[in-house]
């Protein structure tokens, strides 16, 4: 019998190593495989899609916001791993009610790390969450943008809606080298056309998800803002807050090489 806390502070009992998965959250889903318990995934959304060669050996119990308790108890799970932001909160205390439980609470790169390394002793995997937590800490802490920017994230259209600064996305942008001209802001706020036009960041990131900005979409912003970089962006490699970090800083230095030729272009 082992005792452990979650990032939410409730208590989460495991009578032994659990040997029956259900993940809630597509990051922590990608995370789990990685650690190799891919034989021990049972569950999970249908919104978990990495790894793709992997995840089409569990089950779909449905959505982060809309769980299917039966196909859940059918599957006889002896850990659950969800998300405070995520998933909702109803659903979840009726699983608490069944099963054990273990919550995250992810708003800047320290809880993810803890909860990757916490997520290795619930499962057994304690040196290889350590290996992975110490590789994604080093490779972040240690990337340095060669500029300081302001910019803005858009996580969604109609109406648009962008991030404030108790958001991992907000730590990941900073991290890439960007300041966030939407800091003032809490969550996720929906922001006016004007307001974008008076903030005019150096910098607009228009994310692949969970709105799928596209070509398109381009060109309505380069209206708002003419001398403004507007980017499409893999939303992954700023909100996956599991294993998926390990290919964030390559993915920075990506933008960084496009982001430097557009500062030289404009001098």
């Amino acid at each position: 019998m082992r005792n452990f806390k979650d990032q939410m502070g409730n208590e989460v009992v495991l009578p032994a190593t659990p040997l029956r998965i259900v993940s809630l959250v597509p990051s922590q889903t990608e995370l789990l495989f990685d650690l190799g318990l891919e034989n021990n995934m049972v569950g999970i959304t249908r919104y978990c899609i990495h790894p793709k060669s992997k995840v089409g050996s569990a089950i779909e119990i449905g959505g982060t916001k809309k769980i299917d308790l039966k196909k859940i108890i059918e599957l006889k799970p002896d850990l659950i791993i969800g998300n405070k932001e995520e998933n909702y909160k109803e659903g979840i205390e009726g699983l608490q009610k069944k099963f054990p439980v273990w919550m995250s609470d992810i708003k800047d790169i320290y809880d993810a790390l803890f909860m990757i390394q916490s997520i290795g002793e619930l499962t057994g995997k304690e040196e290889d969450a350590y290996q992975l937590a110490y590789k994604i800490k080093k490779d972040l802490t240690g990337y340095h943008a060669p500029y300081r920017l302001t910019a803005s994230y858009f996580i969604w259209k109609n109406p648009y809606m962008t991030i404030g600064d108790d958001t991992f996305i907000h730590e990941m942008l900073s991290i890439a080298g960007f300041s966030n001209i939407f800091m003032d802001k809490k969550r996720y706020p929906v922001v006016s056309e004007e307001e974008i036009k008076e903030r005019s960041p150096d910098v607009i990131f228009l994310s692949s998800e969970p709105y799928p900005f596209v070509e398109k979409h381009l060109e309505e912003f380069r209206q708002l803002c003419p001398d403004t970089l507007v980017i499409l962006v893999d939303g992954e490699m700023f909100s996956w807050y599991g294993s998926r970090l390990r290919h964030s800083v390559p993915y920075f230095k990506v933008l960084e090489k496009n982001i430097t030729q557009w500062l030289a272009r404009r001098k």
